[in-house]
């Protein structure tokens, strides 16, 4: 089968191209430096030609809650449009886990936009949200950071490896429309402070972590079901310890 992995340049992209192309599929890395871009539609229309299969996660080049906000409602017009002429059968996005339970993050009330676009649009879909990836750790750490303390809430937190995002992604893409939203997670919930703790003493950073539950994330309050799933989620089988010493070695 032809399948186009919109975003398929970038972390999640890359890897989920690989593991496509080895079960034997004809597979498009689109992105804007492989000349497809959704948001001028350049390529794009050439792009979906004989495509059976969309996986979008493009993520957004910007963080900035209007520019997010128009850069997932824009792009997803334009491809979901693309895929209607061109025939496509199956469209399968990835989302982020408590999206609808963050508001006052601009970038998840984004991401909920652009859920509510492919469910209006009449294309046959499946949405996969994963909670926060594993290589997002360090992130969230410096923008905790105030003075050279870590201030974080301990509420539950229950990343994934990307890697175990992509295999997600692949048996999704591969499998018939759900029409409906699917949770991927990883197989263990820590507390944030905690786990920013171990990040930071495998790397021998010596900041301190100071748990506070006012802490805000990007923007909001947690609290234990912010970012953790629902009922029967998909668990990956990475641990984050594993994935920790594999960083530190390399």
């Amino acid at each position: 089968m032809k399948i186009v992995v919109i975003g398929g340049t970038g972390l999640i992209g890359s890897k989920l191209v690989k593991n496509l192309r080895e079960r034997g599929h004809d597979v498009l890395a689109a992105a804007p430096n492989t000349g497809v871009n959704t948001i001028t539609r350049e390529g794009l229309a050439e792009a979906m030609d004989g495509a059976e299969i969309v996986v979008d996660v493009a993520n957004a080049p910007v963080w900035e809650d209007k520019a997010v906000l128009e850069f997932f409602e824009t792009s997803g017009r334009n491809l979901l449009a693309a895929e209607a002429a061109a025939g496509v059968r199956h469209h399968v996005a990835l989302s982020i886990v408590g999206s609808e339970r963050l508001p006052d993050n601009g970038y998840f009330r984004a991401k909920i936009a652009q859920e509510n676009l492919i469910k209006a649009s009449g294309m046959p879909y499946s949405i996969l949200r994963a909670t926060q990836f594993f290589e997002f750790v360090g992130g969230i750490a410096q923008s905790a950071d105030v003075d050279g303390e870590i201030r974080l809430s301990p509420a539950l937190f229950q990343p994934i490896a990307s890697d175990d995002v992509a295999a997600a992604l692949t048996d999704v893409a591969l499998a018939p429309p759900i029409n409906g939203t699917a949770e991927v997670a990883g197989p263990e919930a820590v507390p944030l402070d905690e786990l920013v703790r171990r990040f930071l003493k495998a790397k021998h950073d010596t900041r301190k972590v100071v748990p506070d539950v006012h802490a805000r994330y990007f923007g909001a309050v947690l609290n234990d079901q912010s970012l953790t799933p629902g009922d029967k989620p998909r668990l990956g089988t990475i641990h984050f310890e594993d994935w920790l010493g594999q960083q530190v070695t390399h």
